[in-house]
């Protein structure tokens, strides 16, 4: 069922008699779930079954709790569902490279499969744990439609150069999931009571979430409310900041709550414009994954060295330039610029998790006009980003912080200061395209 192109043989190595051991990490779901639905082949292939293991790191210490408890509220509901199925489920706490392996050994697995992630910390763990292991490792990339290996062997320019490639392997991924059956046995796997830590709803003023809840059932919901009420005029709407005509579906697809792959098939089958769900499906098919494939294949793609070529020669001719205003990081943080649309935006990201994608690029482009150095601003971008979004510490947030502070997937544009040839954005530009004034209002008071 799972096309040859989605997996990867990570590491050769020696079966052991155990289970099919299935280590969940960033496609935190059990419905079209490609990685999931081969570990149950491969046990079924093998007389035997698989298993479910997640591993909570130190690092999500440092996560402020509305995310963390999103993501952990996310995983009882899939806890929960893969119980419904029999199928064993472990939660693992601390180091991945740390715990992760002497459990494949205490289960004498036959195989780890794992999800597809970009980012460096997943792969370094991965290798690490791999290093330990006697067992072969699986890499399944349920995360993109076109897997990224797949769709492109190198970085891709931009969206123009990686939308051909996609378009030409689309049809033979955009298939329909089959349902996740009952496993027949489970061998001497049990069903072991996780402790789920305890999370407030929220820090010390930082507001909780309760515009959208977590779980993939609830994904779901959300999606076809989105598909009924907000796709058609989407392709208009959807650039306007003040009317959050937008299906707010990141927060799902960060955490792998719901399969980008299930949310095209319900686009695409849906009564709407051909005009709304081409815009759509941009953004969610092709822009979504040049994300994946820059943070892939780019190992600097949170640092000024991931820029093009042509920025960083810009950005360094105009390191010295003149600046109105110099901001520091607890300044952005707090909203206090003078540009009270940058802080009506800020003031939306601490709220409520999000922020409108014009607006996050108008809110990077900033910082990097009001700071002494393009590393500076994306030092800033990043921190807030990642520690305000829902959908932080993502390749689309890395991605987006690049192109508008370092240029990559665009051009050069004319030179100006201190931005040299980077795409520039003011205020002027943003009235031109909506009611500023009344997305200001709407983010005034909080």
């Amino acid at each position: 069922m799972v096309l040859p192109g989605r997996i990867k043989l990570e590491k050769h190595g020696v079966e052991g008699s155990g289970p099919v051991v299935y280590w969940m990490s960033r496609d935190q779901r059990m419905e079209d779930n490609w990685a999931l639905i081969y570990s149950l082949e491969l046990s079924k292939q093998r007389d035997s079954y698989a298993i479910v293991i997640f591993c909570l790191t130190p690092d999500f210490s440092e996560t402020i709790n509305r995310t963390l408890k999103f993501m952990v509220d996310g995983l009882k509901v899939v806890f929960r569902n893969l119980i419904n199925k029999n199928i064993p489920v472990y939660l693992l706490q601390g180091d991945p490279t740390t715990v992760i392996p002497p459990f494949i050994k205490q289960m004498n697995a036959s195989i780890l499969v794992t999800d597809f992630d970009p980012l460096l910390t997943k792969r370094q763990w991965k290798t690490s744990v791999g290093e330990t292991l006697s067992a072969p490792i699986i890499t399944v990339d349920s995360h993109n439609i076109v897997p990224c290996s797949i769709a492109s062997p190198k970085q891709e320019f931009g969206a123009y150069t990686l939308r051909p490639k996609i378009n030409k392997l689309l049809n033979d991924y955009l298939q329909d999931f089959p349902t996740i059956p009952l496993q027949k046995t489970t061998g001497s796997g049990r069903f072991p009571e996780p402790i789920w830590p305890t999370i407030p709803d929220s820090n010390e003023n930082i507001p909780p979430i309760n515009w959208i809840k977590p779980g993939e059932q609830a994904a779901a919901i959300h999606l076809q409310k989105f598909i009924a009420n907000k796709l058609n005029g989407y392709a208009e709407k959807r650039n306007h900041p003040e009317l959050n005509w937008l299906s707010n579906l990141s927060p799902y697809l960060h955490f792998g709550q719901i399969s980008a792959q299930r949310v095209a098939l319900e686009v695409i089958k849906s009564d709407t414009d051909p005009e709304d769900k081409g815009a759509f499906l941009e953004e969610l098919i092709v822009r979504r994954e040049l994300s994946d494939n820059y943070c892939f294949y780019n190992p600097n793609y949170n640092t000024f060295e991931g820029f093009p070529a042509w920025a960083k020669i810009s950005h360094n001719l105009h390191r010295n330039d003149e600046r109105e205003y110099i901001y520091t990081q607890e300044t952005f943080e707090q909203a206090l610029t003078h540009d009270k649309l940058w802080n009506a935006a800020q003031k939306e990201l601490t709220r409520t998790g999000k922020m409108h994608g014009y607006l996050r690029m108008y809110w990077a482009k900033k910082i990097l006009e009001w700071t002494t150095s393009p590393e500076e601003a994306q030092s800033i971008a990043i921190y807030l980003n990642d520690k305000y979004s829902l959908d932080g510490s993502d390749p689309n947030g890395y991605a987006g912080i690049a192109w508008s502070i370092g240029g990559l997937h665009d051009r050069a544009w004319f030179e100006r200061s201190t931005f040299g040839k980077i795409r520039y954005m003011n205020s002027n530009g943003a009235k031109r395209k909506f009611d500023v004034e009344k997305y200001i209002a709407n983010n005034e008071s909080e």
